[in-house]
């Protein structure tokens, strides 16, 4: 399978509507965090009515819960594709994890152990949302600061797995493969070397913050040059895959943001230059 590149996009933020929609500005795609645009009306489905005549848009969300035991929300589900259609976003994305149970939402992106108790479970329910969806998921890894001693196999090869049993796809995120290694003493580019590249779908880009034990996966900062320099090796390793730059936190200009994106760019024409040089 060979998925489309849309090339290097930003996360779709209100505090960047009014330059995007005065300036009109140029850029590949946008990405919205989904939950932002269900549950509401008036201004932000507007802007985003406007904004989706003329850019791509794919939507990421933070809420299915697709790792808990509580029963898939299908009214969010419903709201969600509702919401695709609205927009006709390229694909919906959400994490491996579970953010509630019991009802409860937690409002953060917890871990799974890796077992195959779980992926069986997690296979259940990728495909119940897939089939709500028709068409394929796409699940994003996630930065993790602890590990279930009772965990079998390496996230990658779970991930691995849980795509080809199901048909969803994969959201490498390269911070998150970053945050985890280093958390968990693992080698990033092991990590890599156990990804579906045919199943992957799309790359996240992001700045993180180091404390004295861990590093956490906040999106206030620019990428470091760790990331920057796996994100090559992604880039060589897929071919080439459409590449987001999130910032969540302490957002600066529409420029800013942008032109922290557009260092994605470089690093594919260094990859292409390395290949040619080595062919």
């Amino acid at each position: 399978m060979r998925h489309e590149d849309l090339g290097i996009g930003i996360g779709l933020r209100t505090t960047h509507f009014a330059t995007i929609l005065a300036k009109w500005p140029k850029l590949d795609w946008f990405e919205i965090l989904s939950e932002n645009f269900m549950h509401t009306g008036g201004r932000p489905l507007q802007v985003l009515d406007r904004i989706a005549e003329r850019y791509p848009i794919v939507m990421h969300g933070v809420s299915m819960n697709i790792g808990s035991v509580d029963p898939l929300d299908r009214a969010y589900l419903k709201e969600l594709k509702s919401l695709r259609d609205r927009c006709k976003a390229r694909f919906v994305s959400d994490h491996l994890c579970w953010t509630g149970v019991a009802g409860t939402n937690l409002h953060d992106l917890l871990p799974l152990p890796y077992t195959e108790e779980a992926l069986r479970h997690v296979k259940r329910r990728v495909q119940q949302v897939q089939d709500c969806l028709e068409a394929p998921l796409v699940l994003e890894n996630p930065s993790t600061y602890l590990e279930f001693t009772h965990s079998t196999m390496h996230e990658a090869d779970f991930l691995a797995r849980l795509c080809a049993e199901t048909g969803c796809q994969l959201l490498l995120d390269v911070n998150n493969v970053f945050v985890t290694c280093e958390n968990h003493g693992l080698d990033a580019r092991e990590y890599l070397s156990k990804i579906p590249w045919a199943s992957v779908r799309q790359f996240h880009l992001a700045g993180h913050t180091k404390k004295e034990t861990h590093i956490l996966d906040t999106h206030d900062h620019p990428v470091c040059a760790e990331v920057w320099q796996l994100y090559g090796e992604a880039h060589r390793l897929s071919g080439g895959r459409s590449t987001l730059l999130e910032w969540d936190a302490n957002i600066p200009s529409f420029e800013e943001v942008r032109a922290e994106a557009h260092k994605a760019k470089a690093w594919r024409k260094k990859i292409v230059g390395t290949k040619a040089a080595t062919a």
